[in-house]
C-alpha cells in the first residue's frame, strides 16, 4: 500500500506546438484551484499585466514561453504539480529535459491547426519512456476542423490509440460547451475569461427536459448522437492501457473562456498516475522506499532580478526530502544540506519543511549542481535523465566590454549550466562557442547577459553544423586524434572532447579516416 502522501501526488507537464493556449491552460488549472483568483492571457494589454506562468522578462516582452515553470496546487485532496513547457522549437530540449520529471502529460491540440510538426517530436519523446499521455483540444470557440476529423490525424500524425472522454456542444459561433462522457454529466457556462463561473445548467441527463431552455432541439439530438456514436467506435477508458502509454484520453474545450476546463481537470485527477519507480543506472528506484532519493533536471539562474540566486529544481523519487538535513551529492561525493528548500507557485515561492515523492523542490546553488545530478542518504546512484543532443548552430562569443570579462565568463558558464544551450571551449586560447538548436536561444543569452549580468558580446557564426562526441577505448590514439583535427575540437562542460563539422559527409569521412575512434550523437555515452 503506497503512503497517502505519495498516492495523492499528481505531477505532469503540459506540452504542445507554440500558441496552441498551453499557458493559458496551466493558468485555468490554477483558477480552478484556486491557486489564483483572476487569470491574465499572455500579451494582455490592459496594464501590461502578464500572466502567472512566464516570469521571464524576455518572455513577457515576446509573449512565448522559454524556461519551464514549475507549479503546485490542492485540488479535490490531491496535490497537482503542473510543470509549464518552453513550445518553441529551439528550447525543445528543456522541454525534453522536463518530460523526464513528470509522471504524466497533457498534450495541447488546436483545434483550427491540428497536429504541428513539434507536437509530433514531442510525442516521441514521451514515447521513450511510454508516459501516459492525455489529449486537450483547444480553441473549439474558433472555426477549426471537425471533431471527427481531428481524432482521425491525431491518431494517424501522433500513431496512438485514442478515447474521447469529453465531447463539444457545437463549435465556432455556436459552441455552448462540452459534455463528458466520462462523468456522463453536462455544464453549460457562462464564457468568463478571467474567473470561475458557476455553470448556468448542470445537468447527468440528456433527456432532461429543463435542457431545451439552453440548447436547441437539434442540438442536444446531434449532442445524443455523436455521444452514442463515440460509445460505439471507441467504448470505455482503458486504465491500464492509458497508464501504459498506449491510449491517449482526449477533452475538447476553450480555455481562454473556461470550457471543458473542469471536465478534464476532474477526470485527470482521477485517472492519471502518481508518481511511479524511476529507472537509475544502477538499479529501478521504487516509489515507496524508505530512503531519499532524487535528481536535477532543471538549473534557473536570477529567479529573482534583485537577488542573484542561482536554483535547481529536483524532482524527488522516493523517500521523503526534510530540510536542513544532510544529503549524498553522488557525482561530487559529498554532502550538502539545504536550510530553504522552496516550494513554487509560478514565481510565488515559499520554503518547504518536507516534500514527497513527485514534488519538485528549488533548491539555492552556489555552484554545486549540473542538471541530471542525484541527491541520495547515502547510496551511490544516477537516474537516467536526458542526454544533451548535437547542436546545428554554432557561434563563437566575442566580449563587446573588455572590462566587463568577469562578468562576461559567469553569465556564459551559468546559462549554459541551465541548459539554455551548450558551451564548447577550442584551442588555442580558450575560445568559447556555443551550440543551440535555434537562433531564439542566442537572442535570449544576449538578452540575459545584458540585464542580469551587465555583460555585453556578439556572436559570430562559425561554418559547423553538426557535432560528434568522440570516445576510444585507446587513449593515446583519442588524444592524437584530439590533436591533428585540433581546429574542429571543442570540450564540453564535462571536458569531453566533441568533433564539430561543416556536414554529415564530413563526420562519415572522418569516421572512415579514423576507424578507433567512436563517434556519438548525444553526450550519453560510457566513456
Amino acid at each position: 500500500m503506497l503512503n497517502p502522501e505519495i498516492e495523492k501526488r499528481k505531477t505532469f507537464a503540459i506540452i504542445s506546438h507554440p500558441d496552441a493556449g498551453k499557458t493559458t491552460l496551466t493558468e485555468k488549472f490554477l483558477l480552478f484551484g484556486g491557486a489564483i483568483n483572476t487569470a491574465g492571457a499572455v500579451k494582455r494589454n490592459k496594464a501590461n499585466q502578464s500572466n502567472t506562468s512566464d516570469f521571464m522578462e524576455i518572455e513577457k516582452q515576446r509573449g512565448i514561453s522559454v524556461a519551464t515553470s514549475v507549479m503546485g496546487f490542492e485540488y479535490s485532496g490531491k496535490r497537482i504539480n503542473i510543470l509549464d513547457t518552453p513550445g518553441h522549437k529551439d528550447f525543445a530540449e528543456d522541454t525534453y529535459r522536463t518530460l523526464s520529471a513528470v509522471d504524466s502529460v497533457i498534450l495541447v491540440v488546436d483545434c483550427v491547426k491540428g497536429v504541428e510538426e513539434q507536437t509530433e517530436k514531442l510525442m516521441s519523446v514521451c514515447r521513450m519512456r511510454n508516459t501516459p499521455v492525455i489529449i486537450f483540444i483547444n480553441k473549439m470557440d474558433r472555426e477549426g476542423k471537425e471533431a471527427y476529423d481531428l481524432l482521425d490525424e491525431i491518431e494517424e500524425k501522433l500513431n496512438i490509440s485514442l478515447c474521447p472522454l469529453s465531447w463539444p456542444i457545437g463549435q465556432g459561433h455556436t459552441f455552448k460547451g462540452v459534455y463528458s462522457i466520462y462523468n456522463k454529466h453536462l455544464n453549460l457556462f457562462n464564457s468568463d475569461k478571467t474567473k470561475v463561473t458557476d455553470s448556468v445548467v448542470a445537468a447527468s441527463d440528456l433527456n432532461d427536459p429543463s435542457l431545451l431552455n439552453y440548447l436547441k432541439e437539434n442540438e442536444i439530438n446531434a449532442l445524443k448522437d455523436d455521444v452514442e456514436l463515440v460509445n460505439g467506435i471507441y467504448g470505455n477508458i482503458d486504465k491500464d492501457l492509458y497508464t501504459d502509454g498506449l491510449v491517449a484520453p482526449v477533452f475538447f474545450g476553450s480555455a481562454i473562456n473556461n470550457f471543458g476546463i473542469k471536465e478534464l481537470l476532474d477526470t485527470f485527477i482521477d485517472i492519471a498516475p502518481s508518481p511511479r519507480h524511476r529507472e537509475a543506472e544502477e538499479r529501478d528506484v521504487l516509489v515507496e522506499e524508505k530512503n531519499f532519493s532524487g535528481f536535477v533536471f532543471k538549473i534557473h539562474a536570477n529567479l529573482d532580478p534583485k537577488h542573484r540566486d542561482r536554483i535547481a529544481f529536483l524532482r524527488i523519487c522516493s523517500g521523503k526530502f526534510e530540510r536542513n538535513k544532510f544529503y549524498y551529492h553522488t557525482r561530487q561525493d559529498k554532502k550538502l544540506k539545504f536550510s530553504n528548500p522552496m516550494d513554487f507557485m509560478a514565481n510565488e515561492k515559499s520554503i518547504v519543511e518536507e516534500a514527497w515523492p513527485g514534488d519538485v523542490v528549488g533548491l539555492y546553488d552556489s555552484g554545486n549542481f549540473k542538471i541530471g545530478d542525484t541527491l541520495t542518504e547515502g547510496e551511490k546512484l544516477q537516474f537516467k535523465g536526458i542526454p544533451s543532443f548535437s547542436p546545428s548552430i554554432f557561434k563563437e562569443v566575442e566580449n563587446m566590454d573588455p572590462m566587463r570579462t568577469k562578468q562576461l565568463e559567469k553569465g556564459i558558464e551559468q546559462l549554459t549550466d541551465e541548459g539554455v544551450a551548450q558551451l564548447f571551449v577550442m584551442q588555442p586560447g580558450n575560445r568559447k562557442v556555443i551550440g543551440a538548436v535555434g537562433e531564439l536561444q542566442f537572442e535570449v543569452i544576449n538578452f540575459r547577459l545584458e540585464h542580469e549580468y551587465g555583460a555585453k558580446c556578439r556572436f559570430r557564426t562559425l561554418s559547423y553544423t553538426r557535432s560528434s562526441w568522440v570516445t576510444s577505448t585507446d587513449r593515446k590514439k583519442l588524444d592524437e586524434f584530439v590533436k591533428r583535427k585540433q581546429q574542429h575540437i571543442g570540450f564540453d562542460k564535462e571536458a569531453n572532447p566533441v568533433y564539430l563539422a561543416d556536414s554529415e559527409y564530413m563526420i562519415n569521412l572522418t569516421k572512415q579516416d579514423y576507424p578507433d575512434i567512436d563517434f556519438h550523437k548525444t553526450s550519453e555515452f560510457k566513456s
